[in-house]
């Protein structure tokens, strides 16, 4: 791999500041956590009265994380999809943060709630929900980004540069890197340390109808 070093200290100054693993030969990385499974738990009664105590202790463990890195350019937009009017004026990001104050309301809980935006969608997301005080509970960040991945150059397979439009050096977003990206910003660190245990994904705006079935 011989152009390796120009890509890692591409996306080293270009992504979040923490060390990438040590790679020798081909990349891999171990995560820094393990996991044990719970031991099974005992028979609990699904009556309508303790489901409801049942749901609330979940949510209190559990964070909303939508996807929201694309842009829609096949739809001639170029800002994030999410910002597509949908119904009366509301955009998706409207029924995600709508969505997301009914369950608060509804189940009692101050539910957490974050996006995972890329380079692409950050700021105009951001922008647009700053008008839901109180979006981002429980200590942890509205967002995280994505990764961004370098182009190629195709004659000698090194990086891509373009000084005069340093946007298109990087691929279009996707939804691919995920964990990667939560654990290389240090998001997943902070979820742990507040008692966060269960992630509720989805993609915020092709599956808008998708809200979590909260019982075990």
């Amino acid at each position: 791999m011989e152009h390796w070093p120009a890509y890692e200290e591409k996306m080293r100054v270009c992504q979040h500041p923490r060390e990438p693993p040590p790679i020798e030969g081909e990349p891999s990385y171990t995560p820094p956590w393990s996991y044990n499974p719970p031991a099974s738990p005992a028979p609990r009664s699904h009556s309508p009265a303790t489901r409801s105590e049942e749901n609330a202790g979940l949510l209190t463990e559990t964070v909303m994380l939508k996807l929201n890195g694309g842009l829609g350019t096949g739809m001639g937009l170029e800002k994030a999809k999410s910002l597509l009017e949908i119904k009366d004026g509301n955009t998706f990001l409207d029924f995600i943060a709508k969505q997301v104050e009914y369950m608060r309301s509804s189940m009692g809980v101050d539910l957490a709630f974050m996006l995972m935006n890329s380079f692409a969608t950050s700021k105009d997301t951001l922008d647009h929900l700053s008008k839901y005080d109180g979006l981002s509970k429980g200590g942890i960040p509205l967002e995280f980004c994505q990764n961004k991945a370098p182009k190629v150059t195709a004659s000698d397979m090194s990086p891509a540069i373009w000084p005069a439009a340093p946007s298109c050096e990087w691929c279009p977003p996707g939804h691919g890197d995920l964990y990667p990206a939560i654990v290389g910003s240090g998001t997943l660190d902070i979820l742990l340390s507040k008692g966060y245990a269960i992630c509720g994904r989805t993609c915020g705006s092709a599956e808008l109808a998708a809200l979590m079935w909260v019982h075990r």
